[in-house]
């Protein structure tokens, strides 16, 4: 049994099916019984628990041969975390007490920079877990493919991609969902020891000008890559709702400056297989 935290997103999903696919038994963990429905339909145990309840965490690892982590993301977090480290506390507590046989957790490309930034959060939940006392695997995957989501209505009224990425010239480590998706399951499913850390991109590395020719192929029409001026940053993610845009800020200043990277050398990234057309196609898919 294979117990799946975050099983509702992206990621966990990916998880989930690929487990399915090879006829594991899967455990949904969900925060409430109707998000757990259309997983008990695939045949899926469920185990109700948030995040931060050790208790009820602890019940839905329990028996499982294996646990996947992955706790929700924040993008607006208070200062200094403060939900963040309820959560892997109750991480912790439940995981300590479980022992599952092996645990993959979800981090982050950059989880190992000293920077403040919004990815801080991957770097706490590493330092929360490293000290457990068995086997646990930390995939760090590069940047989300996914996030073009919120690009494709612009690139197809408008013809322009907006960056925040820059220079737009520089090729940066991104990777679809699906591809992590699948390597959590494989490392869950692995017998006998696995490196600390796996980190992981995609089939090669893009610039935001590769990006913009990817959509105008799949749109149908010419797209270009922008750059967003920095010093216009915090005032349009306070116009989009975000309380405190600072970690998000130091989060594209880390990607822009080099220091969130992988931290092996580049022989030892895995790497995926989904092309960023492929992805925009599917994004493409949901929007109509």
């Amino acid at each position: 049994m294979y117990a799946i935290t975050g099983i509702t997103g992206q990621v966990g999903g990916a998880v989930a099916r690929a487990l399915l696919a090879e006829g594991q038994p899967v455990r949904a963990v969900v925060r409430d019984e109707g998000k757990g429905r259309p997983w008990a339909a695939l045949g899926c145990e469920v185990a109700i628990a948030e995040m931060d309840d050790a208790q009820a965490l602890t019940r839905a690892f329990s028996g499982a041969a294996g646990v996947f982590v992955l706790p929700p993301p924040n993008f607006d977090p208070e200062p200094g975390f403060p939900e963040v480290r309820a959560e892997n506390a109750a991480l912790r507590q439940a995981l300590d007490t479980a022992r599952p046989r092996r645990v993959v957790c979800l981090s982050t490309v950059g989880a190992q920079a000293a920077q403040p930034n919004l990815l801080s959060q991957r770097t706490l939940l590493e330092e929360a877990l490293r000290t457990l006392p068995f086997a646990i695997t930390f995939l760090r995957p590069a940047w989300f493919l996914e996030n073009l989501r919120w690009d494709i209505a612009q690139a197809r009224e408008h013809g322009v991609l907006s960056s925040y990425l820059q220079p737009l010239d520089r090729a940066v480590p991104m990777v679809a969902t699906a591809d992590v998706g699948r390597l959590a399951a494989e490392l869950l499913l692995h017998e006998g020891e696995l490196p600390r850390v796996v980190e992981l991109e995609g089939p090669q590395r893009l610039t935001q000008h590769d990006i913009a020719e990817a959509l105008s192929q799949v749109l149908g029409r010419p797209v270009r890559a922008e750059a967003v001026p920095r010093e216009n940053w915090g005032a349009i993610f306070r116009a989009q709702g975000m309380r405190d845009p600072v970690p998000r800020i130091q989060m594209l200043d880390g990607f822009n400056e080099g220091w969130i990277r992988f931290e092996g050398d580049d022989a030892s990234v895995r790497k995926g297989r989904v092309s960023v057309a492929e992805v925009i196609r599917s994004l493409v898919g949901e929007a109509t």
